[in-house]
């Protein structure tokens, strides 16, 4: 007797599941099967390079014309140069949004830029983004985004009053962590988006976050709640770390010192 088959929806749920939530192409490839072959006519009197493989028998893969991505070292420099040549918030989106060094590009919906008040006083930074983000080309939107909207309303603040954005500006597939590759390719955008919206108070959510921007060696359980200093090159502007809001969801225990971490917040602002 056979087993029933599992209904498309539970099968799709799975892949989700487990990461497998992005659609590369139209038709999913046999990754089993031989690469085609590709005839091509020699051109006349052209001379063969020695040890060359038959026109006949070259895969096809052989034939693309594959733009390989750049070295992290040129990606970074790259990256500091578009960022560093971005005298607005908006040349600054343009850039990274034709920046082709970082490999999470190809993979992304959308670009995700920030969201919020350019113009306020108070910066938050999170990680990357994820699964809504990428679908909607915002930070923060997911539920990890409507845990934060509860936080900052605990304390009088709204998107109309906080900027926030990312390291990251693309979903890495599966939401995992980013590489610290990444993060360093990235990094030029995020400080130059800093130091444009030149917040008061940025607060980095996350140990991720804080990690790259601050340059913190310690994890964020003891990070969180201390005060820093980030310099954007123009001034030095006060830093926190607090517990990201998805990690509150799964430990919502936490919540208490997220709390305590937030009036400190407040208190700052109100300075």
């Amino acid at each position: 007797m056979s087993e029933a088959r599992p209904h498309p929806l539970d099968v799709l749920r799975f892949y989700a599941e487990n990461g497998v939530d992005i659609a590369l192409d139209e038709t999913a490839p046999n990754r089993l099967a031989e690469p085609a072959a590709v005839i091509e006519a020699p051109a006349r009197d052209a001379p063969k390079p020695f040890g060359a493989p038959p026109a006949s028998v070259r895969p096809q893969a052989i034939q693309r014309n594959i733009t390989p991505p750049a070295a992290p070292e040129a990606a970074i420099r790259d990256a500091g140069q578009l960022a560093a040549n971005a005298s607005t918030l908006d040349e600054l989106r343009v850039a990274i949004e034709s920046f082709e060094g970082c490999a999470l590009k190809a993979t992304a919906m959308r670009t995700v830029f920030a969201d919020g008040n350019p113009q306020a006083r108070i910066m938050f930074v999170g990680e990357g983004p994820g699964a809504e983000e990428d679908r909607e080309g915002l930070p923060f939107v997911g539920r990890s985004g409507k845990l934060l909207d509860r936080m900052i309303a605990a304390i009088g603040l709204d998107r109309k009053s906080a900027y926030i954005a990312n390291i990251i500006p693309w979903r890495p597939p599966g939401n995992r962590t980013p590489t610290p590759q990444e993060s360093a390719i990235c990094l030029p955008f995020i400080r130059r988006q800093i130091e444009l919206a030149d917040p008061d108070i940025l607060v980095c959510l996350g140990g991720p976050s804080a990690t790259t921007l601050l340059e913190l060696k310690e994890g964020i359980t003891r990070t969180r709640g201390r005060w820093f200093e980030f310099d954007t090159g123009k001034r030095k502007i006060k830093a926190i770390a607090l517990f990201h809001p998805a990690y509150l969801l799964r430990s919502p225990a936490h919540k208490k010192l997220a709390w305590q971490d937030l009036l400190a917040v407040k208190k700052a602002l109100t300075q």
